[in-house]
């Protein structure tokens, strides 16, 4: 599609107003992540397993979504953007309705996966239909716009989660999702721009077959490393499986005209950095929603709803500062904000291994609102710096690798977080209040040194590196 047939797709719609509608998918993922974080022990108790093993019910989700999320672009192309946008909704929503009515953890682990099909689509192709729809020179200011709505799901899922767990039943959490994806699927259906390439290559199955399969033996190897399902040498032989699958597709990758996902965009060092640096940075951080949650409650001994409204500051943070950031990018650029937040945000995470029975509220409220604040910058940050020096031929592929990359880290992260919580918990079904939260102050250390050693990623940038999207110029002293 060229540039002009975008621009009269795009009318069918005011600018201005795209984002909103965007934002409509953004606000049921966020909501239906971070809902379900402050309802981990109840949903536990409820179905007869130790709160560390909830983990598979929000791994699950994120692992679908970076299973099915490469064909995302594809399928964009193929059956537009608008089509595949509110499909994707009305198969969220549905896998949320049957995920109210589960009653084992096994079948909500599997209406999970269906949300994550949903889900796999909405914000990729949504991401997507921005980078078409607006230039360069605006894409921080238009991505930043539209998480603000989408930082409302953040924002009111913990305390939602809490107050549904105090006074409802934990189902009625799924069950928010239904109106919700009702009034989205109708607003975006009948007004978002119909985005469509006019000649579409075949599905790479073979590439998707290889992927999907070893993400998905690696990440159920996590799932299940420290239970004592498999022994040592059965863990081994899935982790060399899935080694190989993986690196049998990137042989496929490198062979194929059209493959999944175009390795040879991380040719481009902006790219490369971005989305390298993405996934290491939330494999560390993507665990923290859900062992704070943990840690006051369990550990603490603090109420749902408490424990939700502790949830609050950081998503508070997030939104009310989020016009900031451009200015931050234009600033400073990417290279020095990158290098300097991935440090700080390490820091962060260090000083959550100090919270403990004897902690003032208000010292935790500033920590998690300081997290919230600097979280976000980082996550603006990356995500843009993807579509600096990606031509717009290669938005689509350069969308679903990132998306890809985002959701593969942060169930992993989930899953990360769990395992090393559980390594130092002794038995995690009858643990003690002290032994918990020691267990998760040393995660905290764990995930908080990680993050700090991903900031060499960021180092190989240049001083200008991301001007084209932040607007930034390197100043140039004269001779």
């Amino acid at each position: 599609m060229t540039p002009e047939d975008e621009q009269a797709a795009a009318g069918a719609l005011p600018r201005r107003l795209l984002p909103w509608l965007v934002a409509v998918a953004f606000f049921m993922q966020a909501l239906d992540t971070t809902i379900l974080n402050t309802a981990v022990p109840s949903i536990a108790r409820a179905l007869g397993v130790a709160p560390l093993s909830i983990k598979a019910v929000l791994s699950s989700y994120t692992l679908s979504l970076a299973v099915f999320i490469p064909i995302s672009g594809w399928m964009a192309n193929r059956f537009g953007t608008r089509r595949v946008f509110s499909g994707a909704i009305a198969l969220f929503t549905l896998g949320s309705l049957l995920c109210g009515v589960s009653r084992n953890i096994h079948v909500l682990v599997a209406c999970r996966v269906l949300q994550g099909c949903g889900g796999a689509m909405m914000v990729p192709v949504g991401r997507l239909t921005l980078v078409r729809a607006f230039p360069k020179s605006e894409l921080v200011r238009a991505m930043s716009f539209v998480a603000i709505p989408g930082l409302l799901g953040p924002m009111l899922g913990p305390v939602a989660g809490g107050l549904i767990t105090a006074y409802l039943h934990w189902s009625v959490i799924f069950f928010i999702n239904v109106p919700i994806g009702l009034a989205g699927l109708y607003l975006v259906y009948r007004n978002l721009p119909d985005y469509r390439e006019a000649s579409t290559p075949a599905l790479d199955v073979a590439g998707l077959l290889l992927f999907s399969s070893g993400i998905a033996l690696l990440s159920y190897v996590l799932e299940v490393f420290g239970e004592h399902r498999l022994n040592g040498v059965q863990i081994a032989a899935l982790v060399a499986v899935s080694v190989a699958l993986l690196a049998a597709y990137g042989v496929h990758a490198a062979r194929a005209a059209q493959p999944l996902l175009r390795l040879a965009l991380f040719h481009i060092r902006t790219f490369r950095a971005a989305v390298s640096g993405s996934f290491f940075t939330r494999l560390s951080i993507g665990g923290i929603p859900f062992l704070l949650p943990l840690l006051y409650q369990v550990g603490l001994g603090y109420t749902p709803v408490q424990s939700g409204l502790l949830m609050v500051p950081q998503a508070l943070a997030a939104m009310s500062l989020k016009m900031t950031m451009p200015r931050i990018l234009a600033r400073f650029g990417y290279r020095t904000v990158l290098v300097s937040n991935t440090a700080l945000l390490g820091v962060l995470i260090l000083s959550f291994a100090t919270i403990g029975a004897g902690t003032p509220v208000w010292l935790i409220v500033m920590q998690v609102f300081a997290f919230g604040f600097v979280s976000s910058l980082q996550y603006t940050s990356m995500n843009t710096l993807v579509y600096a020096d990606v031509s717009s031929e290669g938005a689509s592929s350069a969308s679903t690798i990132a998306s890809t990359a985002q959701q593969l880290s942060l169930s992993f992260g989930i899953a990360t977080a769990s395992l090393v919580a559980a390594f130092f918990v002794p038995d995690r079904f009858h643990t003690a209040a002290a032994e918990m939260i020691a267990g998760i102050h040393q995660a905290f250390l764990v995930l908080g040194v990680a993050t700090i050693v991903s900031t060499v990623v960021f180092r190989g940038l240049k001083g200008d590196d991301g001007a084209s999207v932040s607007q930034h110029r390197l100043e140039v002293p004269a001779a």
